[in-house]
C-alpha cells in the first residue's frame, strides 16, 4: 500500500501554518469562551460598560463571582476596565471581543 501525499498543498500549508506559541495563545483565548459565566458577562459588556453590582443584578449572581470572572477576563486581555470615581466600570478590551461574540451567534444561527 503506497501513501499518496501533495506536497505543494503540505508546503503552502506549512508556509502560513501559525508558530506553536500563536497556537498556544489562541487555544487559551478560546478557553475563556468555554465557561457559561464569562460569556454571559462579556454579552453583558458588548453594549454598554457596567459595574460589578449591575452585572450581578443582570445575570442574577453574587458580585464575588462576577468579580473572579472578571478578573480573568481581564487576565485574558477580553476585558478593561477604568475609574470612575468610587466605581470601577468595566467594558470590552476591543472590537476584536465584539467580531468574536457576533460571529459566534451568527455561526449558532445559522440552523
Amino acid at each position: 500500500m503506497s501513501v499518496h501525499s501533495h506536497e505543494a498543498v503540505v508546503s503552502r500549508a506549512k508556509k502560513d501554518f501559525p508558530s506553536e506559541e500563536e497556537l498556544y495563545d489562541m487555544t487559551n483565548l478560546f478557553k475563556m469562551f468555554a465557561d457559561f459565566t464569562r460569556v454571559r458577562i462579556l454579552f453583558a459588556l458588548l453594549r454598554s460598560e457596567m459595574c460589578v453590582i449591575d452585572i450581578a443584578m443582570l445575570l442574577g449572581m453574587e458580585q464575588s463571582a462576577i468579580s473572579h470572572q472578571l478578573r480573568l477576563l481581564k487576565q485574558g486581555k477580553l476585558v478593561k476596565a477604568r475609574r470612575e470615581g468610587k466605581h470601577i466600570l468595566y467594558s470590552l478590551d476591543d472590537s476584536h471581543v465584539e467580531q468574536i461574540l457576533d460571529c459566534g451567534i451568527e455561526h449558532i444561527e445559522e440552523r
